[in-house]
């Protein structure tokens, strides 16, 4: 695991042990950033269920000005704090450790981009949907990227959030769900 562009490029990840957290491959990541690579640049990024951070890293490697990490499990937080250090953004970052649901809901930054991929199966990629946009916690133009299992759609969101394009690599899907006056479709 790597960042494939930008400041970090191909500075290598810390990858944690057991099958507790899912890593983007590499061909889904790229394909991810080729996708919002122009909406990156100074802007606000919120990686929930971080695990690694590696989506958020490469957000900040690109150009981004800052990303707040949020997994509830402490390995998770700390694997994460160190992919920081060694990418050199502790300056640019905040890593909370806590329940991504929880997160949402007292939550009172805006960010311009979210990055959702949690446990495939789990419900909270509904959930957290739900609430980021219950909590309205995008800026004017927000992205939110969600990464799923194929059998998975974006549920209608509640205006002035709308569903975007889906894209399918394999048995993985990414939706995007925008807030209105968005480029992306």
């Amino acid at each position: 695991m790597r960042i494939i562009s930008g400041s970090a490029r191909g500075r290598k990840l810390k990858e944690p042990q057991g099958l507790d957290t899912r890593p983007t491959t590499d061909k889904v990541k790229e394909s991810l950033f080729n996708i919002i690579q122009f909406e990156l640049e100074g802007r606000r990024v919120l990686d929930l269920f971080a695990g690694t951070g590696q989506l958020g890293l490469e957000a900040l490697s690109r150009g981004a000005e800052h990303c707040t990490f949020v997994d509830q499990r402490r390995e998770a937080a700390a694997l994460v704090r160190e992919n920081v250090k060694l990418c050199g953004f502790t300056d640019r970052s905040r890593v909370a450790q806590e329940d991504a649901l929880s997160f949402l809901s007292v939550c009172r930054e805006k960010f311009d981009v979210v990055f959702l991929d949690p446990p495939y199966q789990s419900g909270l990629l509904e959930k957290s949907l739900k609430l980021l946009t219950q909590f309205d916690i995008l800026r004017e133009h927000g992205i939110i990227v969600c990464e799923s299992g194929m059998e998975w759609a974006i549920p209608t969101p509640e205006p002035p959030y709308e569903a975007g394009r889906e894209y399918r690599y394999g048995q993985i899907k990414l939706s995007l769900c925008r807030r209105t006056g968005s480029v992306i479709q």
